[in-house]
């Protein structure tokens, strides 16, 4: 049996779903990728086989840098910056007109180079990132099934009258202004008005016939798998999801590392901080909570990303400070996270039972931080305004809690352990084939 693996070429997609391979892999099946080659490395730390596959302009390996990219994408990353720090709905405004060369860059040439690799892999089973729209309009389009898998919030896939883009729900740290948002949600239902006009032209000369879809972003694969924890979706949105399973995460596997082992060796609380790789640029937000934690005087482990570490102020003794860092293994000890909201700190943060502080940014951040506030998880603060005082007091609150220990976070967290991620993702796609 051999799985296939479609990601874009961004570390930040390719772990999480690297890692739900391994319950293939696990059970001495033949597991390839097809993506780029900047997470080459990624793909062969797995043992997998690689399929060059090129689904987007820009790429990531682990710590993005519009310096690295090409000229279009290194513009279009720093406009993205500039969006963050005006706030949330310039954000989320910006990344709505980006969206197209975004997310369906070249996608007559992407979908028949991904039906390509399918036709030299033979594949048994696919899994393909949801947010590779150009490789799953080839599928589409020549009737292959897959399993869809969503990174982020169960938001990231509208249903009922939603639209992509635009958050339903928002922290309480948040108050956009009621015109802003009408704005936005004007916008987002231009974009995608324009996003499904785009896919069908494409499904055209793909040679689908009169075959059409109203809403892009709203498509799915045959059976869609949130790599999300089921504790944050919304319950109201149930009745109107697709056929799907919950994977809760996936924790990746993490290579040795003497430094941080040695480190962890302290029985002394921690608190684990991480923008991810794309949002480590807010060096004025990093300084804040760096800040926040040297006031309170507890021990810390920053990844700093693409911020230089002098950017973070003095680093008292004790503190773990590097650009980059194994978050599941700090995650396991940690008091408390300190995060952007991505897929991957929320997943793994749940799946060790880490209550969190979210400060979200961008796209289904804000719809993830809500629900965290929901489930009890952690608290939300708004990053541009939150003073080191508000942050500080948001880590001692938190870290209270976790003290005490919070019953719903420690049950997701063992439930995701006796069923790990990549062995529903098995599953479900086992049972797909068969019936």
């Amino acid at each position: 049996m051999t799985l296939l693996i479609i990601s874009p070429d961004y570390a930040s997609h390719l772990l999480p779903l690297a890692s739900l391979g391994a319950a293939w892999q696990q059970a001495g099946e033949r597991v390839v990728v097809a993506t780029g080659p900047a997470t080459a490395d990624i793909v062969a730390s797995f043992g997998y086989e690689r399929e060059h596959l090129q689904l987007g302009r820009g790429s990531n390996p682990g710590v993005i840098r519009a310096e690295n990219q090409v000229d279009e994408e290194a513009d279009s990353l720093r406009g993205f910056f500039d969006a963050t720090r005006r706030g949330m709905v310039p954000t989320l405004r910006y990344q709505a007109q980006e969206r197209l060369v975004d997310l369906m860059w070249q996608p007559v040439q992407s979908a028949q180079a991904t039906l390509e690799v399918v036709d030299r892999v033979q594949p048994d089973a696919i899994i393909v990132d949801h947010l590779a729209y150009s490789a799953r309009l080839g599928l589409w389009a020549a009737g292959i099934d897959y399993g869809d898998v969503v990174l982020g919030h169960p938001t990231a896939l509208p249903v009922g009258g939603e639209v992509y883009g635009y958050p339903p729900d928002w922290p309480a740290a948040f108050s956009p202004d009621t015109g802003e948002l009408a704005d936005l949600d004007a916008l987002c239902r231009r974009v995608a008005s324009g996003f499904t006009a785009e896919w069908n032209l494409a499904a055209r000369r793909l040679g689908v016939g009169g075959r059409t879809v109203e809403d892009a972003f709203a498509l799915h694969g045959p059976l869609v798998l949130y790599n999300y924890p089921a504790g944050l979706a919304d319950p109201r949105r149930e009745g109107e999801l697709p056929a799907h399973r919950y994977l809760g995460g996936a924790l990746r596997p993490e290579p040795a590392d003497a430094e941080v082992d040695a480190w962890l060796e302290s029985d002394e609380p921690f608190v684990y901080v991480s923008f991810g790789s794309f949002l480590s640029v807010r060096d004025d937000v990093l300084a804040r909570v760096a800040e926040a934690l040297r006031t309170l005087g507890v021990r810390a482990a920053i990844a700093s990303g693409s911020t230089p570490i002098e950017a973070l102020g003095p680093t008292p003794s004790g503190w773990l400070v590097r650009a980059y860092l194994p978050q599941v293994r700090l995650l396991r000890g940690a008091a408390l996270a300190v995060t952007h909201g991505g897929n991957n700190s929320v997943t793994e943060a749940v799946g060790t039972a880490t209550p969190m502080l979210v400060l979200p940014f961008s796209t289904d951040q804000f719809a993830g931080a809500a629900a965290i506030e929901r489930a009890g998880f952690g608290e939300a603060l708004a990053p541009n305004s939150a003073t080191v005082d508000e942050l500080r007091a948001a880590i001692e609150r938190v870290l209270a809690r976790g003290e005490q220990g919070i019953p719903d976070l420690v049950e997701a967290a063992r439930e995701l352990d006796q069923d790990p991620g990549a062995t529903r993702a098995f599953r479900a796609l086992t049972e797909s084939a068969s019936s």
